[in-house]
């Protein structure tokens, strides 16, 4: 019975000296190494400006407050997300407002989102979930007809596109995950794309409390007595993140062929099982390809995962409640089950299936297998 673990990273030798020679230099924090990932970032995504952060909940927390999302207003998103989405809208004194999700995709049901707009929406969080963009096109023109913002949070999304357009380029903002189990990783980082230049000028000085200069920059130019100019928080990517990062760049299409090409196999193998569904990639879209999900039965869940787990398959339960029925937003916002049905249903259903490009195909095979067994 083979061993497998539910997730590798793809930090390479290359990526581990990178980070030693930073450890071995003089400055350890945000400086040039920081800017050069940045750069670097932005070419991939086509994007002008990068800004990196500590977190993808930072990243949004920052893109929130830069674009004026404060106390009294509501952004509008899903139920269906790790609570960090959320977290980062109450964090700025806003509420979170949500919207059912697509029953085939999980995403967002750009459909529902007019209905849900009132006086005191500012703007639109949509999620790329599992690395399947949303309907960035739809959302851009709510927004625009309602003068909304649209922050992304694309903690899934890095290589994904859909009807041409990638992360970052129709959103006023997109924010990025380099947490342990994301495509690139350094462990736990974030970043922000956008195309506006005063905005990521804005947003770096909110990363570093609101300063003028940061530490680098006074050590690099002429010393002067930092001014706070406005609010700001401790969110500045550091160099030896970026460094295991700048690398992983290079290789994030080879990762991602990898990812895609197991997601086939499961694909493959788990098409027309009626008691087994899973997302669907849609049309013109290039899933980024994050996770697999498998969605089964409620009341097989438990004993699928338990039988699963004997033969040493480790899976997890990707939100198996959505945020909505939260112990806190339930208390805080009276949310109740049947809100959003189709959220809910998911989450009750949904197994997360090991994917990452170091997984063998041997291995693959034995997960599938498994799998159709106790299914069938």
């Amino acid at each position: 019975m083979p061993h497998i673990e539910f997730y590798r990273h793809n930090i390479s030798e290359s990526d581990i000296n990178s980070a030693i020679k930073v450890l071995r230099g003089v400055f350890l924090s945000t400086g040039k190494i920081v800017d050069d990932f940045e750069k670097k970032l932005a070419r991939y995504l086509g994007c002008q400006y990068a800004v990196g952060t500590t977190s993808c909940t930072g990243a949004m927390h920052l893109a929130l407050m830069a674009f004026g999302v404060g106390s009294g207003d509501e952004v509008i998103t899903t139920p269906l997300t790790f609570v960090a989405t959320s977290n980062a809208i109450f964090h700025t004194g806003a509420k979170p407002v949500f919207v059912d999700i697509e029953p085939a995709t999980g995403n967002m049901d750009a459909d529902l989102i007019e209905k849900a707009i009132t006086k005191r929406t500012k703007a639109i969080l949509p999620v790329h979930l599992y690395g399947q963009m949303v309907d960035m096109k739809k959302i851009r023109k709510i927004a625009d007809k309602y003068k909304l913002k649209v922050i992304e949070d694309a903690a899934h999304c890095v290589e994904g596109n859909r009807d041409g357009v990638r992360p970052g380029q129709l959103g006023d903002a997109a924010c990025f995950s380099f947490y342990a189990t994301k495509n690139i990783t350094c462990c736990e980082g974030g970043a922000i794309a956008l195309n506006d230049e005063q905005t990521a000028k804005t947003l770096k000085k909110m990363r570093l409390q609101g300063l003028e200069q940061s530490a680098y920059e006074r050590y690099e130019k002429k010393f002067s007595s930092p001014d706070m100019t406005i609010d700001g928080w401790k969110y500045n990517m550091n160099n030896l993140q970026a460094s295991l990062l700048v690398g992983q760049l290079d290789r994030i299409e080879k990762f991602w062929q990898r990812r895609q090409e197991i997601c086939r196999r499961y694909e493959k193998a788990f098409k027309n099982i009626p008691a087994l569904n899973f997302p669907k990639t849609l049309p013109g879209v290039k899933n980024a390809r994050w996770s697999f999900t498998i969605w089964v039965n409620p009341s097989q869940k438990n004993e699928i995962q338990e039988k699963l787990k004997k033969k040493g398959i480790p899976t997890t339960n990707q939100w198996s409640l959505p945020v909505h029925l939260m112990t806190f937003y339930r208390k805080k916002y009276s949310y109740k089950p049947g809100d959003f049905p189709n959220a809910e249903a998911i989450s009750k259903r949904t197994i997360t299936l090991p994917l990452y490009p170091k997984l063998k195909n041997q291995e693959i095979d034995f997960i599938i297998k498994n799998v159709l067994e106790i299914l069938l």
